[in-house]
């Protein structure tokens, strides 16, 4: 039986239960098809470690990310576990977390967007949560000042529902 998970499912609520084995089997799903269609490769080496983020639905670090691919012989020096992240983001199949220094799996790859992460401060669960109406207020603040926002990144640090009770 599949594992419920909590989760930001696409038109779902942040944190929903869900049934995490399809949960990464979709998402893997539509990271294939996306790699297929910009003509690049997921090599066993990046496959694996966009496998390894969507397992844990929350950050990790690239050293937690390398020690998981040593223990399984994808080899144990730094770059092998950095160039597979990189290229994660670089194609849209994960997000850096800035103020974990750490990634998490796209649960949209493919799809235009802009997320806000959701960071639970105890268990480093990540959500995506959608930051359009965050985006258009800074927008308009900056747009008041005469700045021009070319990039942002929203994160958002609190408590996840299976942590409330436990910082209570």
């Amino acid at each position: 039986m599949a594992s419920l998970h909590k989760h930001d499912l696409a038109g779902g609520p942040a944190f929903a239960p869900h049934d995490h084995s399809q949960c990464s089997g979709d998402v893997l799903a539509r990271a294939e098809a996306l790699v297929v269609a910009k003509g690049v490769r997921l090599t066993p080496v990046r496959r694996r470690v966009l496998e390894i983020l969507l397992e844990a639905h929350r950050a990790l670090g690239a050293y937690d990310v390398l020690q998981r691919l040593a223990a399984e012989g994808f080899g144990n020096q730094p770059p092998v576990a950095y160039r597979a992240l990189e290229f994660l983001v670089e194609n849209g199949l994960a997000h850096r977390i800035t103020r974990l220094n750490a990634f998490t799996a796209c649960m949209h790859p493919g799809k235009e967007h802009s997320p806000a992460f959701l960071i639970c401060r105890l268990c480093d669960a990540v959500a995506e949560a959608p930051a359009a109406p965050v985006r258009a207020a800074l927008d308009r603040a900056a747009a008041g000042l005469g700045f021009v926002i070319e990039r942002s990144n929203v994160e958002a640090l609190g408590l996840c529902p299976g942590c409330q009770g436990i910082a209570a």
